[in-house]
């Protein structure tokens, strides 16, 4: 049988304004978090979870055994509803902090930084407590902010009933310690690696602002960049006016991975390949649209006949054309008869009558 709880006539009292008062909190609860969630997605703060929830009058019973003479009346009780903010990085919990303080009353007297105790093996405890009231006024309510590491760390330590009533040996309150440490070290790491690559990311799109692309690594994030310079928009132009031709924007990115098959390194590397090409580029476009009336042209066909280009100046031949038809088209047996035909076509261009007389 478990523990019969027996309150004095002061915890009946407290527990009976509890359940008075019940309704109340859960309004609170709901209000104050829907609060939270609108402010945090308006800022752009994206966090991991958040929770809240009312004491249970089983948990708040057994709270009034141990110290309901503490309490003079129900009001006095802070976290009779409980708000948890979970976020990826430390310094996101200071950003819900700030937000927090906006939008709630905090009182200072109660609330508590346990970030600042580095107390050796407190890591799971390190959260941020505020105790808020709505600005209309009403109870007041406690907010947790914390780490998915501190909140990972804090239910670990739980579940092996670390802060429970049996005494832990020695060696494993050491053990505890030392992964605490460890697991704030992780998190503390993450949030720098964060900043850092941040910034990194912040330099290479002033560089690619700034044009010198030559300094700019090539990658997914630099490309997206770099197509927003528009940097085939001119060859897209003088193809699309052989019929008049509208231009149908679609996303480029999936020729990333044929930039980078062609050893292309930086974005000054993708500049050079398109003024070397472009002009052979567009005479192999108007070798095949003249015969045509197509009048809309998606906005990678200058990309495209750039890639086509490039492989038959550098002796991709039939093989290197059937090659990138299948990374463009996905693999089927039409692109060996696309490979076909253009090769056909552009046997009869300078750019590869140069190479034959070569």
């Amino acid at each position: 049988m478990g523990h019969q709880i027996k309150l004095d006539s002061h915890g009946e009292m407290l527990l009976q304004q509890y359940r008075e008062l019940r309704p109340t909190l859960q309004q609170l609860s709901d209000e104050a978090s829907q609060m939270l969630h609108h402010a945090l997605r308006e800022q752009g703060i994206y966090i991991t979870a958040m929770e809240h929830r009312v004491k249970t009058e089983k948990s708040l019973t057994g709270k009034l055994e141990l110290k309901g003479a503490k309490y003079k009346t129900i009001d006095d009780i802070t976290d009779l509803v409980g708000l948890r903010v979970i976020t990826f990085y430390t310094d996101e919990v200071d950003k819900v902090a700030a937000i927090a303080k906006r939008i709630f009353d905090i009182d200072w007297q109660e609330s508590v930084d346990k970030r600042k105790l580095h107390e050796l093996d407190a890591f799971g405890y390190n959260s941020l407590h505020y105790i808020c009231r709505l600005k209309t006024g009403g109870p007041r309510f406690e907010l947790q902010m914390r780490t998915a590491l501190q909140h990972v760390w804090s239910t670990i330590e739980h579940d092996t009933g670390y802060k429970g009533d049996v005494k832990m040996p020695r060696e494993y309150k050491r053990q505890f310690s030392r992964l605490a440490g460890m697991m704030e070290l992780i998190d503390d790491e993450f949030s720098r690696l964060r900043i850092v690559l941040t910034d990194y990311r912040r330099q290479m799109l002033a560089l690619v602002n700034s044009g010198q692309l030559a300094d700019v690594p090539l990658s997914a994030e630099t490309f997206r960049s770099y197509l927003e310079l528009h940097p085939f928009d001119r060859l897209n132009k003088r193809i699309a006016a052989v019929n008049q031709a509208e231009i149908w924007p679609v996303s480029m990115m999936s020729y990333l991975r044929v930039l980078e098959s062609f050893g292309l390194e930086t974005l000054g590397d993708v500049q050079q390949f398109i003024d070397e090409n472009s002009d052979d580029a567009h005479q192999l476009a108007l070798s095949q649209l003249a015969i045509t009336d197509l009048d809309i042209l998606s906005s990678n066909t200058a990309l495209q006949y750039l890639c086509l280009v490039y492989v038959l100046k550098h002796d991709g031949g039939r093989d290197g054309l059937i090659s990138l038809f299948n990374r463009i088209n996905g693999e089927n047996d039409s692109n060996s008869m696309l490979a076909d035909m253009m090769l056909e076509q552009a046997r009869t261009l300078p750019f590869m009558q140069k190479k034959v007389k070569k």
